[in-house]
């Protein structure tokens, strides 16, 4: 990926190919984290195909928690409704293109104990009429406990996310009293000190994803507006990007 290497922007191109091209002491030494939103974006687009090529081409691996397996299988298998998507997704487990941590020797108990602190920090970062603002769920803090994780094990990692507020909080947090005064409408307190718990961790969107795979050639549609079509369809199918963000991506081509 050496010509995305070279791109400026958006960042999570550039931070992408940061983990694809460094190595690690350890035999494995880098990985994608996997949230369950950017998996079913891809899935409910009909393009999961794209992570198996994507997969092929990153000599790495492919991550999901226990967390996010009960959120994109487990649970959507049992429900007439999502039953196809989350057997879509669950082939590629089967097919080991999507790994568990214990692929790594992580345990599922490492994962939770620190899940659990990610989880108690970030919920108490903000106040707002006097009670803590919630911020995270098990899924989001189960895949930063296990990049945590994988950090302190020496083995580089990007977490795959398109939800805005773990995505905020992580690479933004200066501006999450603003957005969360706007949204919810209420004056915030801040608790400054256990903002730089969120510091090191690295962000990519769906979006990112594909369009790394549309610059590799591994999109099979043919035509000239397949990737504004792709990056749109990320967007509507959840991916929190801006219209302005995606012609910027466009023009990089």
């Amino acid at each position: 990926m050496q010509q995305i290497a070279q791109i400026q922007r958006p960042m999570q191109i550039q931070k992408l190919s940061q983990v694809q091209s460094t190595s690690s002491k350890l035999g494995q030494s880098k990985a994608i984290i996997f949230d369950s939103g950017t998996l079913i974006s891809f899935s409910m687009n009909g393009v999961t195909d794209l992570i198996r090529e994507l997969r092929g081409i990153f000599k790495g691996k492919f991550l999901i928690t226990s967390e996010v397996k009960k959120e994109i299988i487990d649970t959507p298998l049992r429900i007439k409704k999502f039953e196809l998507e989350a057997l879509k997704i669950k082939q590629l487990l089967d097919d080991k293109i999507l790994e568990m941590p214990s692929s790594l020797g992580i345990t599922d108990s490492e994962i939770s104990k620190k899940g659990n602190e990610i989880l108690s920090t970030a919920n108490s970062f903000f106040i707002g009429n006097g009670r803590e603002i919630h911020l995270l769920d098990s899924g989001e803090s189960s895949c930063l406990a296990l990049s945590r994780i994988l950090t302190e094990r020496g083995i580089k990692n990007i977490i795959a996310i398109d939800e805005r507020t773990t995505r905020m909080l992580v690479e933004k947090h200066e501006n999450m009293r603003e957005f969360l005064e706007k949204k919810l409408h209420v004056r915030i307190k801040v608790n400054h000190e256990s903002l730089r718990f969120f510091n090191g961790f690295k962000i990519i969107r769906s979006t990112e994803l594909a369009y790394v795979a549309y610059k590799k050639g591994l999109v099979k549609l043919k035509n000239a507006d397949v990737l504004d079509a792709l990056l749109y369809a990320m967007k509507f199918k959840g991916a929190s990007i801006s219209s302005e963000e995606i012609e910027e991506m466009k023009k990089l081509v």
